[in-house]
């Protein structure tokens, strides 16, 4: 709890020129990294889902952290090229780094750290996301466990990433082994990747990255690895032996299934209250949001009246309130024409909303 108070407070006293004029970006919506599961010396790219934020697709970005140290010091106001971001697609970008190469220090110098926490932002540092800490998921008690295999994460999805430890010290026949492969299939070998030991390109497609005293690590997302995934198909398991070098010993069949994809709400879109009056405020409300809707715009007209305005939110809700005793108090009208849309100009609502005669 110290070593993350300390990090934001951190956050705060170095973040330069606050008396700059600054716009909060919002909230990184989701991070992860492929590999799932990686040493603080190996590559591995992380993401960040900026769905629900104001960042534009494919706007330039930056990462600013500072800790385990502070790559980019004194550039915040000019970010160095080193710390751009690269736009993958939709609102997610991602970063490539080896830890232990970016930060300077050692893994660990990393480990004792408070994390990866960081700021996402514009080039000039005059747009800036809300304090994010980088989550690191630790395998050192696989090491100890006394398990064959483990998988991160225990159920995986179609679309993303899995690593699968394995433990050779378990599997006899597996003693001094050159090399590990992974010969497997999706849904009880429906779909196949097989390790065919002839063939250069996909010796090293299934190989196993070496950890070192008999343990090894494979890393893959099922939808990019196995080829020809028929159309509709329904990602159920994962079944798969390890295979030593040339066939030279194998495991038992081994099975890692699925976890369900859970689809999101719909989006619900309402008027509050909904009965009203030219003395009521008129709200506005749409909660679960596609990614990268972040700004409802409204247009009302009343007779030769035109009330515009917008407001921002994120993907849980935008939610904002409309003046209408201000606007319409000197109006004669029985009823507003309202036309509601969101920031990709697609229209969410239009209807008539009559108004209550007050007494």
């Amino acid at each position: 709890m110290k070593k993350i108070l300390y990090a934001i407070l951190v956050s705060v006293f170095l973040l330069p020129n606050l008396a700059k004029a600054q716009e909060n970006a919002g909230v990184v919506a989701d991070m992860w990294s492929y590999p799932v599961i990686y040493k603080y010396d190996e590559q591995v790219k992380w993401y960040f889902d900026l769905s629900g934020s104001t960042w534009a697709q494919g706007e330039d970005i930056y990462l600013w952290i500072w800790s385990p140290s502070e790559p980019d010091a004194g550039n915040w106001e000019d970010s160095s090229d080193f710390a751009k971001l690269t736009w993958e697609h939709d609102f997610v970008w991602s970063f490539t780094l080896t830890p232990t190469t970016y930060f300077n220090v050692t893994p660990e110098a990393i480990a004792a750290s408070a994390g990866f926490w960081f700021r996402l932002k514009n080039d000039n540092g005059t747009k800036q996301s809300e304090v994010a800490n980088m989550p690191y998921q630790s395998f050192e008690s696989f090491y100890t466990a006394n398990e064959l295999i483990r998988s991160y994460p225990e159920h995986p999805t179609l679309d993303g990433g899995i690593s699968i430890l394995f433990n050779a010290n378990l599997a006899p026949g597996f003693e001094n082994a050159t090399s590990v492969h992974f010969h497997s299939g999706m849904n009880t070998w429906a779909v196949l990747q097989e390790y065919q030991a002839w063939l250069p390109d996909i010796v090293e497609k299934t190989k196993l990255k070496n950890l070192g005293n008999g343990f090894w690590k494979m890393d893959l997302i099922p939808s990019q690895y196995y080829n020809n995934i028929p159309d509709g198909f329904v990602f159920e398991n994962i079944t798969f032996i390890f295979v030593k070098d040339d066939w030279a010993a194998t495991t038992p069949d081994q099975v890692i299934y699925a976890g369900e994809v859970t689809p999101p709400p719909p989006p619900v879109f309402r008027f509050f209250p909904q009965h009203i009056s030219k003395k009521d405020f008129l709200g506005i409300i749409r909660n679960n949001n596609e990614p990268g809707i972040n700004t409802l715009t409204y247009s009302i007209t009343a007779g030769s009246v035109a009330i515009n305005g917008s407001f921002s939110g994120g993907t849980a809700e935008i939610k904002g309130f409309v003046n209408l005793p201000s606007a319409l108090q000197n109006v004669n009208v029985t009823s507003i024409h309202v036309i509601v849309k969101d920031n990709t100009d697609r229209t969410i609502s239009e209807v008539d909303i009559p108004l209550k005669t007050l007494d």
